[in-house]
């Protein structure tokens, strides 16, 4: 267990928690630094299918910037700070296996950003979120201007960053931003039932089919569908591949290794 990040795992599944809950789970420098450490050990560990992304308590998934660190910062170090914060936010996204962000409580500018880059969002009810940056004279720098947009559509995001509007998790499963929103007293349990029926499946073919649906968003059709024969044939030669069909020959439950 690190200062500012928790690492879980149960089974095929890993957990990741922000826990600095006295600063609303806020992305210090230490904190950003601690998380991408754990996100390369779980990016390595080939026994982890899905990982969870939560933070502590049930007040903030996460806040965004440390806004009271970066008042004493130069210039100069405010452009480091938020690149770090977008480096970090880079890698939540590239990790391979699917990712699921538990939205426990506010996730406001780089949280929001944050849990733009995982995979699925699942919030509690009485969460509220927002890239909030223009009411404080900037703008979202984690990937929020360009994230945010490829999901819920132009005109939507505009709206959201343009205003500083701080919406419901209601408002947001409308506008499509988040995926599923259960009551707080069951998000970590639904969560976590989600993500071991994900973590049943085929890793290779979870992770193959994870690459082709971000790389295939980002081109025309046909590139796409040459992107996701080409990740189609990775999961051919694969001994899971062969225990899949072999386990629905005999009727039973698939045992999946990951290779």
């Amino acid at each position: 267990m690190g200062k500012f990040i928790d690492l879980q795992k149960r089974q095929s599944v890993a957990i990741v928690k922000i826990n600095r809950p006295e600063a609303a789970n806020a992305l210090s420098q230490p904190l950003l630094e601690e998380l991408q450490m754990v996100l390369q050990k779980v990016e390595q560990d080939e026994s982890i299918f899905c990982t969870i992304l939560t933070g502590e308590g049930e007040k903030a998934f996460c806040a965004g910037a440390d806004l009271k660190e970066r008042a004493t910062m130069t210039d100069q170090e405010v452009i480091s700070a938020v690149t770090a914060i977008g480096d970090t936010v880079t890698m939540v996204e590239n990790l391979s296996m699917p990712l699921i962000a538990a939205l426990n409580g506010v996730a406001f500018g780089g949280g929001l950003e944050l849990a733009l880059a995982c995979d699925i969002r699942i919030a509690a009810r009485h969460v509220k979120m927002g890239l909030t940056e223009t009411s404080l004279a900037i703008i979202p720098g984690a990937g929020g201007t360009q994230r945010l947009p490829r999901l819920i559509g132009i005109g939507q995001a505009k709206r959201l960053i343009y205003s500083a509007k701080r919406i419901t998790a209601e408002k947001a499963f409308q506008l499509g931003l988040v995926e599923e929103v259960v009551e707080g007293s069951e998000l970590h349990d639904r969560v976590k039932q989600f993500a071991v029926t994900i973590a049943k499946n085929g890793p290779i073919a979870l992770r193959q089919a994870k690459m082709a649906i971000n790389k295939g968003m980002e081109t025309d059709l046909a590139t796409g569908l040459l992107i996701e024969r080409l990740a189609y044939q990775q999961t051919i030669p694969t001994n899971d591949r062969h225990e899949g069909l072999q386990a629905f020959r005999e009727k039973r439950t698939p045992n999946y290794q990951g290779n």
